[in-house]
C-alpha cells in the first residue's frame, strides 16, 4: 500500500513554511506528518496531507515548485524495537532506504518510508505481516 507525498523546495528564508502553511489551512487541507531538511540555499518540505491532489493544484497556482512521490507508510507500536524490527527486514531484503520520518501518538508509531524498490519493499512487509497504510488510513488513527 503506497501513500501519495509532496516535495517542495522552498527558498531558505523567514515565512516560506509559513506561506505554505497559511495556502493549505485556507484550502482546508490538513498536513498529516512533514520533514523539512534543507542546506545553505534551499530547503526540500516533504509532507503528507489530507487531500494530495488538491494541495498540487494549489501549490502550483501559487507559483511553488512541488513534486508528488509515492511512499510507505509503516503503522507499528510505539514501543522499544519496533523500528528496528521492521528495518531488519527491509535490510534483510537489500533494500536501501532514501529518507524515512515519523510520527507517534500514544501507543502507535507511522514511519513514513522511501526506499529505492517501493514494490518489494511493501512485499517484503506484507509478507512479514506488518501493517500499512494509506494517507486516508492516517486519518481514521
Amino acid at each position: 500500500m503506497l501513500t501519495k507525498q509532496l516535495s517542495i523546495f522552498l527558498e531558505n528564508k523567514i515565512g516560506r513554511f509559513t506561506e505554505v502553511a497559511k495556502l493549505l489551512g485556507e484550502s482546508k487541507i490538513n498536513m498529516t506528518a512533514f520533514t523539512v531538511s534543507e542546506n545553505s540555499d534551499f530547503g526540500i518540505l516533504r509532507l503528507i496531507v489530507s487531500d494530495t491532489d488538491k494541495a498540487l493544484s494549489v501549490l502550483r497556482e501559487n507559483k511553488y515548485a512541488v513534486t508528488m512521490a509515492d511512499v510507505i507508510c509503516l503503522h507499528c507500536p510505539n514501543e522499544p524495537g519496533a523500528l528496528a524490527r521492521a528495518m531488519e527486514i527491509i535490510n534483510s531484503a537489500g533494500i536501501f532506504i532514501e529518507y524515512m520520518y515519523a510520527f507517534s501518538e500514544g501507543n502507535s508509531a507511522n514511519v513514513i518510508i522511501r526506499p529505492d524498490n517501493l514494490d518489494k519493499c511493501v512485499e517484503v512487509l506484507t509478507n512479514n505481516k506488518l501493517e500499512l497504510l494509506a494517507a486516508s488510513d492516517m486519518y481514521q488513527l
